[in-house]
């Protein structure tokens, strides 16, 4: 199972904004129930260092959430491509204040 950019939960983005709450609940429960099934027999934590929390995303989210001083891994390319958008707004002026990223790179 594909979890980043799988389309049937950007199916159900998609009605959540056409206003179709409804439909984006079913389609969207259609996306847990297949994780559901998934997650019984893979490893779906894209994280590659070695953690206690592997795997189990509600306390390895709440211990991030908590100390707030850094992104998930399994979250991080999500918040880079927000944060390329964003930075596009400017130019990526405020990338000499960044370095080695790549979304800064000429």
């Amino acid at each position: 199972m594909k979890i980043e950019g799988n389309e049937t939960e950007k199916a159900a983005m998609r009605e959540f904004h056409r206003g179709n709450r409804a439909q984006g609940l079913r389609i969207q429960e259609e996306f847990v129930a297949e994780f559901r099934r998934e997650y019984d027999r893979k490893d779906h934590c894209p994280c590659t260092k070695a953690c206690r929390y592997h795997g189990n995303c509600k306390e390895c989210v709440a211990i991030h959430r908590a100390h707030g001083e850094h992104v998930p891994a399994c979250m991080r390319q999500m918040v880079n491509e927000k944060l390329q958008v964003l930075s596009e707004l400017t130019e990526h002026t405020f990338c000499p204040d960044i370095p080695e990223r790549s979304f800064c790179k000429k």
